[in-house]
């Protein structure tokens, strides 16, 4: 398993009449946790990128269970619970307040494609080499 924590100011504009954050940008938050997570394993989207490989998302669900509100502090918990699956990964993510409550927690699944192609395609060898020490138990 692989676990990511990043930090997210709520910044005024991203925010509703209520001061709520905005649910729309909860799909942001998500990304930058991903970007952050793989960043961290020593490989950025625009390396993957720029080796052929996209990563469209295929799928988001979300649970809201309270607000965010402007100025906040969110924690941004990004966690590969398991080893991609043929040419999918699946992004568990929790957001956290300053008081470390749980404001809302999804997952979201990419795909690997071939950028010429446009085809679903396997993990990229450079992204199994760096996850692999996190599934992979030692002998």
């Amino acid at each position: 398993m692989y676990i990511h924590t990043s930090q997210i100011r709520v910044r005024y504009g991203e925010t509703d009449r209520m001061g709520y954050l905005y649910y729309g940008f909860y799909a942001w938050y998500y990304e930058v946790g991903r970007v952050e997570a793989i960043r961290q394993l020593g490989i950025s989207y625009r390396e993957l990128e720029d080796q052929g490989v996209l990563l469209p998302v295929v799928e988001w669900h979300i649970q809201y269970f309270k607000p965010a509100y402007y100025d906040d502090l969110i924690t941004v918990k990004t966690i590969l619970k398991d080893w991609p699956i043929r040419s999918a990964i699946r992004f568990h993510t929790e957001l956290y307040n300053e008081q470390g409550e749980l404001l809302n927690k999804g997952i979201t699944t990419l795909v690997f494609v071939d950028a010429q192609t446009r085809k679903k395609t396997v993990i990229p060898q450079i992204l199994r080499e760096k996850l692999e020490p996190y599934f992979i138990p030692a002998t």
